[in-house]
């Protein structure tokens, strides 16, 4: 028969989330999107699926293409590229290279992140691919495995082209892919106040590095079309949230809207360790094996950001065939976990044997059977 087993934790919920009700939340973006790091929680959504100008937290992409080459060995900080003409020629936001030199990555990274020189971007494009149209094709390529919604890049800048497009929530999860997959790389270059090249000292743009409420990261932006943008991320005790905002009318509309959704975040949300990895979460009833029980464990941490107004009506739903016939190999899939509560999406968490139990042998099953056949199933 399945059984289906309904535990409340209602008092572990109310004790690790308090009791503070979650607000509703406004905000004067065209787009926002708030993420919570650890679990990939959406805490907040307004047109983060709609396609948008990026402007230049694009460089967010073309910088994760060069971490991953350089993770994989195909590149080092040492390696130079040659500045072309078309790249000393670009206008906008500039680190000041000069055409003919050749410039090494690891000072090429900091002046695209740093300084924002849709120069410095250009050169490790076509360092990379010969071109940077053929750089884009990458990016995009990039964009499809990290399942970035409404997105397509025409270069490695964020320089205004029609077709040159992605949304807030396609640069939330590419910021939360660049942060878990580079560590070292995000740790070494987004938090750098200042850099100076070619004589030219600059200030990294964005203005939360500077307000001590844990921001460490990631990109502004602006175009005429797109607006004040920034992506931003921030840590405090252990917890990271990440958030998007664009299209506003002014440099301190974008620090502003990005600093209350950090703090709104934080305040309004907490994460809920559910379990560990490899703990047991239940004891499942065998039929027919050398011991009554196998454990059911998750393989993976269960981590939950929940609002605080969903402790009350939190349900999580034990799911498996009773009782379990043996023979069963450790890490066979046994049963799922459910968990539900209002305002977050339902997950489903599959739970594996934690060790191996063997089948009785003949007289074993002999007697269990006489042993249902008076007693009926346990």
């Amino acid at each position: 028969m399945r059984r289906t087993l309904i535990r409340s934790f209602f008092a572990l919920f109310v004790l690790a989330v308090g009791s503070a009700p979650a607000s509703a939340f406004e905000t004067e973006a065209r787009e926002a999107v708030v993420m919570d790091f650890n679990t990939g929680t959406l805490l907040f959504e307004k047109n983060a699926r709609e396609a948008m100008p990026p402007a230049s937290m694009t460089k967010l992409m073309t910088a994760y293409v060069i971490f991953d080459r350089l993770k994989n060995g195909d590149l080092s900080m040492d390696d130079t590229f040659v500045v072309s003409e078309k790249a000393w020629r670009k206008g906008g936001s500039k680190m000041f290279v000069e055409v003919g030199n050749e410039v090494s990555v690891e000072n090429l990274l900091q002046g695209m992140i740093v300084q924002s020189g849709n120069d410095a971007s250009i050169v490790l494009a076509e360092g990379i691919a010969g071109s940077e149209d053929a750089f884009a094709d990458i990016m995009n390529d990039y964009a499809e495995k990290l399942d970035m919604p409404a997105t397509n890049f025409e270069n490695a800048t964020g320089w205004p082209d029609p077709e040159h497009r992605t949304s807030a929530l396609g640069l939330v999860r590419l910021a939360r892919a660049l942060i878990a997959n580079f560590p070292d790389y995000y740790e070494r270059f987004y938090d750098q106040l200042e850099f100076t090249w070619n004589g030219i000292r600059q200030y990294n743009r964005n203005p939360l590095l500077r307000r001590n409420m844990g921001v460490d990261g990631l990109k502004t932006g602006y175009t005429r079309n797109a607006g004040y943008g920034l992506t931003a991320s921030a840590m405090r005790d252990g917890r990271r949230v990440i958030t998007v905002v664009n299209g506003l009318d002014r440099p301190s509309g974008r620090e502003n809207e990005s600093a209350r959704l950090i703090e709104w975040a934080f305040r309004e949300f907490k994460n809920v360790v559910l379990f560990e990895a490899g703990e047991t979460v239940e004891q499942a009833e065998v039929w027919l094996g050398s011991q009554p029980s196998v454990p059911l464990v998750s393989e993976q941490r269960l981590e939950m950001t929940l609002p605080a107004d969903a402790t009350d009506s939190m349900t999580v739903t034990l799911t498996y065939e009773a009782p379990i016939p043996a023979p069963i190999e450790a890490g066979e899939q046994l049963a799922t976990l459910t968990i539900e509560a209002p305002s977050i999406e339902t997950r489903t968490i599959p739970l594996k044997a934690g060790e191996t139990v063997p089948q009785l042998g003949t007289f074993g099953r002999i007697v269990s059977g006489v042993e249902y056949l008076v007693f009926g199933a346990p």
